[in-house]
């Protein structure tokens, strides 16, 4: 199926909306494009939309993970929003939600990182 990557930035909060999969074919696409704009724009926080996510595998995990590793270094956060239930119970799974926020829609993880 692949995965469509919407990238917007507002504020200094990078939005990333991924629909379909992301897993080892999709993964390093990801990575390079958002690793390109946290390199050459300021960028504080990311916040993820994964409403329409309909999968993902460990590799998508990684470059999840590696983005936060990275965003968090330059006291950043990143904020989940809109999960797909099967993409959720990954993250429940991983442990993830123990050192990322899960809010219930973009709207308000918008909010919550100061951008109205």
């Amino acid at each position: 199926m692949g995965l469509n990557i919407g990238l917007e930035i507002k504020h200094n909060v990078l939005c990333i909306r991924l629909e379909g999969e992301l897993d080892h074919h999709t993964a390093d696409d990801l990575r390079r494009k958002v690793d390109e704009l946290i390199k050459t724009k300021n960028i504080d926080h990311i916040l993820l939309n994964l409403e329409d996510l309909e999968f993902m595998d460990s590799s998508g995990l990684g470059v999840i993970l590696g983005r936060y590793k990275q965003i968090k270094s330059q006291q950043g956060e990143m904020v989940v929003c809109a999960i797909s239930p099967a993409v959720k119970r990954l993250f429940d799974m991983s442990g993830l939600f123990k050192i990322m926020r899960l809010e219930t829609s973009e709207e308000y993880a918008l909010q919550s990182l100061g951008v109205a």
